[in-house]
């Protein structure tokens, strides 16, 4: 595929400077932009939209690590069989635990994965609200309780699966291409 998506929404307009400057620092923490980026850049109003949430959700101070941020991404993607976002996410988390064989693991079946007690109610959780949310109720509430979560906790762990159940959808519906970089990354 020579396009980032299977859509042709024509020429994207030059970036505000703002989105420049993103960019430019995307380059230079991680030697590329990503594709999702460049692929919402055709409407800056919805690309500044997108960056504000994942920023929120994946980078600010949180009861969650990074780490457990990204293998929500990765077995939410997993789930819904993103290959972009599997790729993409499947690399950060690579690179932020350092372990590779954990982090392909949870993007191949999380269930088998070395997992924390914490780390697989939060997935099981992540994972229900993604196949079945009509039935997460108190009792999936309160096996986070027990595993050490507080309650904004919580809200985080549905925030970051409700988000990649959405980028997820996205990304299939238009068909977005990985950056090929990430292939590599972290091995």
């Amino acid at each position: 595929m020579d396009r980032l998506t299977a859509l042709d929404l024509g020429p994207a307009p030059p970036l505000d400077a703002d989105i420049a400057a993103y960019f430019d620092k995307c380059t230079e923490k991680l030697g590329l932009i990503p594709n999702v980026l460049q692929s919402y850049a055709f409407d800056q109003a919805k690309l500044r939209a997108f960056m504000a949430m994942y920023n929120d959700l994946m980078l600010a101070p949180s009861g969650l690590s990074k780490a457990e941020r990204e293998m929500i991404a990765v077995a939410v993607s997993a789930e819904n069989k993103c290959v972009y976002c599997l790729t993409a996410h499947g690399a950060a988390l690579r690179q932020l635990t350092g372990d590779p064989i954990l982090a392909e693991t949870i993007a191949q079946n999380w269930r088998v994965a070395r997992l924390e007690p914490r780390q697989r109610a939060m997935l099981g959780f992540a994972v229900k609200l993604t196949q079945r949310p009509q039935d997460i109720d108190e009792p999936d509430r309160a096996v986070l309780r027990e595993a050490g979560f507080a309650d904004r906790d919580i809200w985080d762990i549905a925030a970051v699966a409700a988000f990649y159940n959405m980028s997820n959808r996205i990304a299939a519906a238009v068909e977005m291409a990985p950056n090929p970089e990430y292939h590599a990354m972290a091995r």
